[in-house]
């Protein structure tokens, strides 16, 4: 079992910047792409960014250029820098994770819990 745990969250003003961190945890796995979701209220979750093992990134459309995610492979972890914040930014952050337990062929999505992430404006 892989457990993902996020960070960082709280209140920010517009035009600020805030750094969300996600930590892996468990036993004997290992850990394909991370990546970080997000939900605004009556709204669908949507990509913010996603990061391969060897650093490709992959951003979401409103976040291009704003934000930044980071890994660490060796600590299992990833983080986003979020910069020129806006308030449509506002929703709970979702990291998230693709894991296969060592030895194993199945690859499984995991899930932290979220963070609460607002811009005031």
């Amino acid at each position: 079992q892989v457990q993902l745990v996020e960070s960082g969250g709280g209140l920010v003003q517009a035009g600020g910047s805030l750094r969300l961190s996600c930590a892996a945890s468990g036993s004997s796995f290992s850990i394909n792409a991370m990546g970080w979701y997000r939900q605004a209220p009556g709204q669908q979750r949507e990509l913010v960014a996603t990061i391969t093992s060897g650093g490709s990134t992959n951003y979401g459309d409103s976040v291009k250029g704003r934000f930044t995610s980071s890994r660490d492979n060796a600590k299992n972890t990833v983080s986003l820098q979020m910069n020129s914040l806006k308030p449509e930014d506002t929703a709970v952050y979702y990291c998230t994770a693709w894991v296969k337990v060592v030895g194993g062929m199945q690859w499984y999505n995991y899930w932290g819990q979220g963070t609460q992430f607002t811009v005031s404006s």
